[in-house]
């Protein structure tokens, strides 16, 4: 079972340096100045349950052909066995393209999660993840930049995978330090 998504669109930003002190103990205040760059590009993922790894790339656009491009690489990615992708009601994701790539690829089946229900799919858990360890703070000149920081931020994530329970951990029991504070 495999949750997939597209996050995005994620733009190229930069962020002026941070004011430092001045020589005599002063905070220089300086102006904000904040750009947006005019690339734009969308980070497709598809995340194992049974161990918690994550598969993604970057794309230019969100259309048919990145979502095609996900799946076969979910395909090569699990070679034996059958492959059920759960997603949500976006367009391209059944549009006559991808149907007819399923035909051709029986193997692998798209669940739908109903509408409102973005909470049911895993993979949107994973984006946080992946937003904070590639994206927080940084600063991008272009889409080849924001690609190689998902890839990075993708290995190091995978490389202490574990695997998705979807809702809470059960609390720990509590260990009574001092029993005889509850028994007066």
């Amino acid at each position: 079972m495999i949750c997939a998504d597209e996050l995005g669109p994620v733009t190229p930003r930069t962020f002026a340096p941070a004011p430092a002190w001045s020589p005599d103990g002063h905070r220089i205040k300086a102006r904000l100045e904040y750009s947006r760059g005019t690339d734009k590009t969308w980070v497709y993922g598809a995340l194992r349950i049974r161990d918690g790894t994550e598969l993604t790339f970057c794309a230019p656009s969100r259309n048919s052909d990145g979502w095609i491009q996900l799946l076969a690489r979910i395909a090569k990615a699990n070679r034996r066995g059958a492959i059920v992708v759960i997603t949500d009601n976006l367009s391209s994701h059944f549009s006559w393209k991808v149907r007819q790539w399923l035909v051709r690829h029986p193997r692998i089946r798209q669940v739908f999660i109903p509408v409102k229900a973005c909470w049911l799919n895993l993979a949107e858990g994973w984006w946080r993840l992946l937003r904070k360890a590639a994206f927080a703070g940084q600063t991008f000149a272009d889409a080849v930049e924001i690609a190689h920081a998902v890839a990075l931020a993708t290995a190091q994530l995978n490389a202490h995978a574990q695997p998705w329970i979807w809702g809470r951990p059960p609390p720990r029991p509590r260990i009574l330090r001092r029993k005889f504070v509850y028994l007066l």
